[in-house]
């Protein structure tokens, strides 16, 4: 992890890349190590992320991005800003080890700002390849953290 330029926000990315469209967390912390965004630095917490809770703390970022494959009920690949606070009782599909929920709430303490955006999936399942959609989503994701203007592109799930 390069932590000698300066960055604004830590994003954290969530899910398992053997479970085909779970992975679009750790494909886009792949492209962001691949393709460094200077206000931004990536940790992958992968289907654990409660276990780099201690380093994020360690960092004290102004802002936290978590990103994770999210079922929402909307078409394969759309992306949408989720209310942390609902995280709790939308989310029916969890791959992760322990709920999000418990990561946020254990972040909020120390970081000012904590935004969610999820990746509406198609196909969870072992073995099987992430689906274009999501990829194209991922990608979605990582220009608009490039051209800084993630808040403009996507809108919250209502």
């Amino acid at each position: 992890m390069n932590i000698n330029h300066q960055f604004t926000g830590v994003i954290l990315t969530v899910g398992n890349s053997m479970m085909g469209d779970d992975g679009a967390g750790p494909l886009l912390a792949e492209k962001l190590q691949q393709q460094p965004i200077n206000q931004w630095l990536v940790i992958d917490g992968g289907s654990a992320p409660e276990n780099v809770v201690h380093q994020i703390r360690q960092l004290k970022p102004e802002q936290l991005l978590i990103v994770d494959a999210t079922e929402m009920g909307l078409t394969p690949g759309e992306i949408r800003f989720v209310d942390i606070d609902l995280i709790a009782e939308m989310f029916l599909m969890n791959t992760h080890n322990m709920p999000l929920t418990f990561l946020v709430d254990q972040l909020k303490e120390d970081i000012p700002v904590i935004h969610f955006l999820g990746i509406q999936p198609d196909i969870v399942g072992f073995y099987y390849p992430m689906t274009e959609k999501v990829k194209q989503g991922v990608d979605k994701i990582y220009e608009a953290l490039k051209s800084n203007c993630l808040k403009t592109e996507f809108t919250a799930l209502n």
